[in-house]
């Protein structure tokens, strides 16, 4: 009589042959469990979000001072401090500087407020920080003072196609910089 869902069956609701009710629970348990320290690593991994608010410094073209706290703008790469690039006629342009310049004049607009998501090898929180209704990192990429590094993508289109700050001179992109040009 089991064959047709009368009494009790020896499989189970996916059709496993069924071992004990205990048996079920323990992997049930397992499963739990599993997941919930799937849940704790990934947690650690991006690191609990939290928000900063206040009067902000540039450091330079990608990072920033705020509350005390060092903090990298999320999402993009301007050229370093030192870099410097080239104009259409050969002249060095100090795009390092400029960058910074260009986040400073942001910033000193007012308040700046920041999320922090993660942290990036240094140890400084990776932010997106906004003033007002201004998206800090991605107005930096749409100036021309940053490339895109791993978002806004669109925006550095914008300013390729304008041919805004960096895009209006030679230059060798932070990454491949830094890497040349060791601290």
């Amino acid at each position: 009589m089991a064959r047709f869902g009368f009494g009790r069956s020896r499989y189970g609701p996916l059709g496993w042959r069924r071992v004990s009710r205990w048996v079920d629970l323990v992997v049930a348990l397992g499963i739990i469990g599993l997941l919930a320290i799937a849940g704790a690593v990934l947690q650690y991994k991006l690191g609990p979000a939290r928000m900063l608010a206040g009067a902000a410094q540039a450091i330079d073209g990608d990072s920033l001072r705020l509350n005390e706290e060092d903090l990298r703008l999320e999402g993009i790469d301007a050229p370093e401090y030192r870099q410097s690039c080239t104009d259409q006629a050969g002249r060095e342009v100090d795009c390092g500087r400029a960058a910074r310049r260009a986040l400073a004049s942001l910033l000193a607009r007012g308040g700046v407020s920041c999320e922090i998501g993660r942290l990036d090898r240094y140890g400084r929180g990776l932010a997106r920080c906004r003033q007002g209704e201004t998206d800090i990192n991605a107005t930096m990429v749409r100036q021309g003072q940053a490339v895109a590094y791993g978002d806004y993508h669109s925006e550095e289109e914008e300013a390729r196609a304008a041919g805004r700050g960096i895009w209006a001179l030679r230059f060798e992109r932070p990454e491949t910089w830094r890497r040349a040009h060791p601290r």
